[in-house]
């Protein structure tokens, strides 16, 4: 399967994403894990990325297309890709779609995790970090045994500043500004698949079925 993955913070791209990868060895693709593996790499694209980020400046689209560009011809690409909340903005989609169209490889769709923001604001705000090895946990359901403690390393638990109802409010607000507009782009394309994504397994089954149809 080749998708793109769209949706508000929140909306459980990261965990769909990872499901599906389960079924058929599609690999889940995100803009800042290319950049940082270019960079790790020490590739020509990713001294240039490297440049942009230890200035605390974004990383031009047109170099992020030019390392996405790396990144899907290698090999484990070949039986698919999930791309994790790329594109944000309706330049970078159509860039994409430049992309995709020179690199001859073809989207089935893209998928538009839809969430309501009252659900979206109770699964972050209850949403608790580790300090030291990040580990994700959530006090309602699925809490760290020993309160305010990670399980894994007995790092302090926390809730991270931009999870604060005020921050994740102002988040949905950028998003829906910049990035749900991409929902139109693809409707225009016949590519968008709207789902309803309050359950996880409920999005996986409706996109296996969507694809064998």
């Amino acid at each position: 399967m080749r998708l793109i993955l769209l949706g508000a913070p929140g909306a459980g791209k990261g965990t769909v994403a990872k499901m599906l990868t389960k079924i058929d060895g599609s690999v889940q693709i995100s803009t800042g894990d290319i950049l940082r593996a270019a960079v790790k790499e020490g590739t020509e694209l990713g001294k240039k990325a490297e440049a942009y980020m230890t200035a605390g400046d974004l990383v031009p689209d047109e170099l992020i297309m030019d390392i996405m560009g790396e990144r899907l011809l290698q090999d484990d690409c070949k039986p698919g890709f999930l791309l994790d909340g790329f594109p944000r903005t309706i330049p970078q989609a159509e860039a994409l779609k430049a992309l995709l169209e020179k690199l001859g490889i073809e989207l089935d769709f893209a998928v538009n995790l839809n969430v309501p923001r009252e659900e979206i604001l109770r699964r972050l705000t209850t949403r608790r970090t580790c300090v030291d090895c990040g580990a994700i946990y959530n006090v309602i359901s699925m809490p760290p045994k020993v309160e305010g403690k990670c399980d894994k390393c007995g790092g302090d638990v926390v809730q991270r500043d931009d999870e604060t109802e005020e921050a994740i409010s102002k988040r949905l607000d950028v998003y829906n500004e910049k990035t749900a507009p991409l929902a139109n782009f693809y409707k225009e394309e016949g590519l968008l698949l709207d789902i309803d994504a309050t359950s996880s397994d409920d999005v996986v089954k409706a996109i296996q079925e969507k694809l064998a149809g």
